[in-house]
């Protein structure tokens, strides 16, 4: 019987999390995940970020041809910057995981997270391969989850149930790491998703992208970038079912989603979460660029930290885009209260009640008829004491 939540609640799935010595904090810091099938479809998407870490570069060839049997991954270290020993590490770790469960090293993927620019210690992680690999189970969801936290706080679990047209019920699964330079492509934050549903890897990478896009993409705690983001889906195929299309990438949205705000509440340092919407739009690239200017202003973050509802710092970072719309016209809401009207002075903005953790924003650009919203967080002094020692 596995788990009822995270990866091992989907049927053909086992999983660990073990502590191998890589974090000076302590704790449990290699997971790995293992597909026993009869499926072994997979599908992924990686940062954006030029500078991508070895474990990255590793990982986009490995699933190319649609398939991954195991997922090895470890946190205190991002084996980022580290030249070809970072990339030769990596292919050993593959290795490692591969013979101790009788793989193709082709067929496990890598994911790591921690500090840039310094090597892992193998003489560490390699035991803990073994450790990882002799403690796998099909209720080792929630240990791998803990072993992938670095600044979080919290471990980060999901589950989605659902049915297909014959009336088999299947699961979609998932875990995610992340308190930190959370930003689309994706955020610095390695996220498993497992599913028992029988789907071949056109179709897991057809919903992914679609969950990916707008849930984890439009993500921004701090419009920072990481070297390592993963996102991986395996599918085991393990239930029979044969969700159609539509319904699996619905429910790999909603799986998606919960993580992706997780991530936010767990952001270093967050006071608030904070939704912007955008509505009326004359598109939504237009939407999401409006909001994603807004979420990514220290002005405005700031603003909210203090619980200062200044929608002046709402309208100057619309003003920085090319959204279509005109200046007179707009109109900006906080937490209910319509605090600018045709760009001009609303209601009161001592109306506002900034004192809840959750934060609305809603921005009316009456150009059009489309909407999107981005999810962020306020910027504290905790973050900034988080982010300045982060590496000493």
């Amino acid at each position: 019987m596995g788990s009822t939540v995270g990866i091992t609640a989907p049927a053909g799935f086992r999983a660990a999390g073990v502590e191998a010595g890589l974090k000076d904090s302590g704790g449990r810091d290699v997971a790995l995940v293992v597909n026993d099938g009869p499926r072994k479809a997979a599908a992924a998407v990686f940062t954006r970020n030029r500078v991508a870490a070895a474990p990255v570069l590793w990982s986009k060839q490995a699933v190319s041809d649609g398939r991954a049997d195991a997922v090895i991954l470890n946190s205190g270290g991002a084996n980022a910057c580290t030249g070809t020993e970072g990339f030769r590490n990596t292919h050993t770790t593959a290795e490692k995981t591969a013979d101790l469960l009788g793989l193709s090293a082709a067929d496990v993927l890598v994911c790591s997270t921690g500090l840039i620019g310094v090597q892992l210690p193998l003489d560490k992680l390699l035991p803990g391969v073994e450790a990882a690999v002799s403690t796998l189970s099909n209720d080792g969801g929630a240990d791998a989850a803990h072993a992938i936290m670095t600044t979080d706080t919290v471990a980060k679990q999901a589950v989605f149930s659902g049915t297909d047209p014959s009336g088999r019920t299947y699961r979609i699964g998932g875990m995610a790491k992340g308190a930190g330079m959370l930003a689309p492509g994706l955020a610095t934050m390695l996220v498993v998703l497992t599913t028992d549903a029988d789907l071949p890897a056109p179709a897991l990478d057809a919903g992914l992208r679609a969950a990916t896009a707008v849930t984890f993409d439009r993500t921004d705690s701090d419009g920072c970038m990481s070297t390592n983001d993963t996102v991986i889906l395996m599918a085991s195929g393990a239930s029979g079912a044969e969700p159609d299309a539509a319904a699996f990438a619905a429910g790999l949205t909603e799986v998606c989603h919960s993580l992706a705000q997780q991530l936010i509440t767990d952001a270093e340092g967050a006071s608030h979460d904070i939704a912007i919407t955008t509505v009326n739009a004359a598109s939504v690239a237009d939407a999401e660029t409006a909001a994603r200017a807004v979420a990514r202003s220290n002005l405005f973050k700031t603003a909210i930290f203090g619980n200062d509802p200044n929608w002046g710092r709402v309208l100057s970072a619309v003003g920085t885009t090319d959204a279509a719309f005109e200046p007179d016209r707009i109109d900006v809401s906080i937490n209910g209260v319509q605090v600018c009207r045709n760009g001009g002075i609303g209601d009161p903005r001592e109306d506002v009640d900034l004192a809840p953790r959750a934060v609305a924003v809603e921005i009316d650009l009456h150009a059009g008829s489309e909407r999107a919203t981005i999810w962020t967080n306020d910027l504290t002094t905790d973050y900034v004491h988080e982010n300045s020692a982060y590496s000493s």
